[in-house]
């Protein structure tokens, strides 16, 4: 299988990279003309560090014939991308938010019907084993009728990409970069239709370095009653251990169910230089040391090509995890 990487703007670019690169049965080319700003490290020098194969434009890449692509440019730029690939018969794996507009949105989920390929956003917490234990338990009935949701996904100020606190090209800060996951497993959870959607924001926290909202608190009111409350504030300081991390707790009639999607983790200080520092292990291994903000697992990134977010009654089985898709 061949695969295309359209743009190293996103952190997650990196990391599919590594996750994919020493698969035998995956050839992996980038792409990433830019524009970007100095200082930062993409293009071919990042290829290089990378060891990944690289094409000097888009165009060369898609003469390459890649069967699917992974789009992580800035929010803002992935439209004419999504386009690109499906124009060459490529499915499509887009890190979130999907766009920056409705208009956009809609654009992208009609060039994909049209070339007859799937247009997949990554949704990798979806893929994680609590989430699929809770949705077992949820079907089973031991919580019976979830009456309200208790979501966090928090994290630093991203450093090492300025566009993510950009709103022109990320479409907004802390909104854009954090509500999206706990809203997708509410929606996975619940198939619950959102009526109401209410927030608020603010920017003290990085004031001096972000042009976009890093404080934020979403409450969200659903078809039946359901209530939920999503944090996705930039909260986390610099010197914290790990970028960030992903909480839900989720109170039903029969029962009460709290989870840390990041797993289990070891506690420590670095001997050098006495900073914390935060090891996780297990099946859930979502965050790495703040040296870099999130990984896919590798067992999501071979299943991107998965889709099925069907409706169903309560009592069947949960379909597999995938995230939404359009084809």
């Amino acid at each position: 299988m061949k695969i295309g990487i359209m743009s190293f703007a996103h952190t997650h670019a990196a990391s599919y990279v590594r996750s994919l690169r020493d698969d035998p049965g995956i050839e992996l080319c980038a792409a990433d003309p830019g524009p970007y700003p100095d200082g930062e490290v993409r293009g071919a020098e990042l290829a290089a560090q990378l060891q990944v194969n690289y094409r000097d434009s888009y165009d060369d890449l898609m003469a390459w014939g890649p069967d699917g692509v992974i789009v992580t440019s800035e929010n803002a730029r992935h439209r004419p991308l999504v386009e690109l690939a499906a124009r060459h018969g490529a499915h499509i794996l887009c890190e979130k938010p999907l766009a920056t507009t409705w208009a956009d949105g809609l654009a992208m989920a009609a060039a994909a019907r049209a070339a007859g390929v799937m247009l997949m956003m990554a949704f990798p917490v979806r893929f994680a084993s609590v989430f699929a234990r809770l949705r077992a338990q949820y079907e089973a009935g031991l919580l019976g009728d979830i009456v309200s949701i208790r979501g966090t996904n928090n994290g630093q100020l991203p450093a090492q990409r300025a566009w993510f606190a950009d709103p022109e090209l990320a479409g907004g800060g802390a909104f854009a970069d954090h509500v999206v996951h706990i809203a997708d497993l509410i929606e996975a959870l619940t198939q619950a239709e959102p009526l109401t959607v209410s927030a608020v924001s603010n920017r003290k926290l990085y004031a001096g370095r972000a042009r976009a909202e890093t404080g934020g608190l979403v409450t969200i009111s659903y078809a039946g009653g359901l209530i939920a409350a999503i944090d996705c504030s930039w909260s986390r300081p610099a010197t914290a251990p790990t970028w960030g991390g992903l909480t839900l707790s989720v109170a039903g009639t029969a029962g009460t169910v709290d989870l840390d999607f990041f797993g289990p983790r070891a506690r420590g200080l670095d001997a050098a230089t006495g900073r914390p520092i935060e090891l996780p292990y297990g099946p859930d291994r979502l965050c790495r040391p703040a040296t870099s903000r999130s990984q896919m697992p590798a067992s999501a990134c071979a299943r991107w090509r998965s889709c099925s977010a069907p409706s169903r009654p309560r009592g069947k089985a949960a379909p597999s995890p995938s995230a939404p898709c359009f084809r």
